[in-house]
């Protein structure tokens, strides 16, 4: 399924700059030219991404708060143009993922926009429901242990078939196994949806550890199944993964991780401890042939998986670095660190 994104920008040349670019990284791109009809597009429509010009701050708050409320794009990856540095550090608290500074040229716009790409692939398997067929129990205010099938399952939620009508919101109680573990899955959840034909949407509350870790276990496996698959497609970036050291800015602690989706406006950090999104961060990473040495920004968390993350290239001798990275990474079948 293709990628999509939602441009909301009324400068012509700008929206002909960053259309161009989204059409060859291969995302669908439709275009409003202010943020109120894009409203009209969100409230109707689910977007991988949003492309916001920020010159009226205010407004593209409050669309990011509008989107963030319609289920469909609660996970929508923000990337705000902006003119000024001084408005980042607001941006990022409201929600937005990704800058992309104005004026607006191909070769900056198509830096970011490459990295951003691979955090939407990432954004998509973490959240692609995986197909599985099993037996839960059910159980919700004075209904117990009712009999429902599993039908698919991600990390934040699952869909299942029930014979029984089970109110909107309602809080229920799930038990299940996944394959290869023993113990049951035990967890709580709300009611999200309910079609005609008995299938059921539920959304995770409360998760006990145990039952966490069986989850993140079998969906990690799947999702490295899918990753896989990935690998083997031409992309434009660097997919193998590549053992790093990354340290938050200003201390001396390293956090061993890896590194993939690797392209010269960022990358996506492997680690089950990452930082928090706005986090300012330095990379380490060493090879026979180079040393690179690169700081910048938390753009996206996903706890226990990792983050994605935003380079500051402030000379072209650090760009020109990051570039013999990419080019000597795509020639290894795997990288020994």
């Amino acid at each position: 399924m293709t990628l999509t994104s939602l441009l909301v920008c009324a400068d012509a040349s700008a929206v002909e700059v960053l259309s161009r670019i989204l059409v060859d990284l291969g995302i669908g791109v439709e275009h409003c030219s202010d943020p109120s009809a894009a409203a009209l597009r969100l409230a109707a429509q689910h977007f991988d991404a949003i492309l916001l010009d920020c010159d009226d701050q205010q407004s593209a708050i409050e669309l990011i708060a509008l989107a963030r409320k319609e289920h469909s794009n609660k996970t929508t990856l923000f990337i705000a143009m902006v003119d000024a540095r001084n408005q980042v550090r607001d941006l990022f608290s409201k929600g937005v993922n990704f800058i992309v500074y104005k004026p607006i040229s191909t070769e900056r716009a198509s830096s970011s926009l490459r990295a951003a790409k691979g955090l939407l692939r990432r954004e998509r398997r973490r959240n692609k429901r995986i197909p599985l067929h099993a037996k839960v129990s059910l159980s919700y205010g004075a209904v117990e242990n009712s009999p429902a099938t599993l039908v698919d399952l991600s990390q934040d939620g699952i869909a299942l078939q029930s014979e029984i009508k089970v109110p909107i919101n309602s809080k229920v109680y799930l038990q299940f196994s996944v394959p290869g573990h023993a113990s049951h899955v035990r967890l709580s959840g709300e009611a999200a949806w309910q079609d005609a034909s008995g299938r059921v949407g539920i959304r995770f509350a409360d998760v006990p550890q145990t039952s966490r870790h069986a989850l993140k276990e079998w969906l990690k496996a799947r999702h490295s199944e899918a990753a896989l698959q990935d690998a083997n497609k031409p992309e434009g970036l660097g997919l193998l993964r590549l053992g790093a050291d990354v340290y938050r800015v200003g201390s001396s602690v390293p956090h061993r991780c890896s590194l993939s989706d690797i392209g010269t406006g960022g990358c996506y950090v492997e680690t089950t401890e990452p930082f928090a999104a706005g986090t300012a961060v330095e990379i380490v990473v060493r090879t026979h042939e180079l040393k690179l040495r690169v700081r910048g920004t938390v753009q996206t968390m996903h706890t226990g998986f990792g983050m994605g993350v935003q380079f500051s290239l402030n000379t072209s001798e650090e760009r020109v670095k990051v570039e013999q990275l990419i080019a000597w990474q795509t020639l290894q079948p795997e990288i020994p660190v």
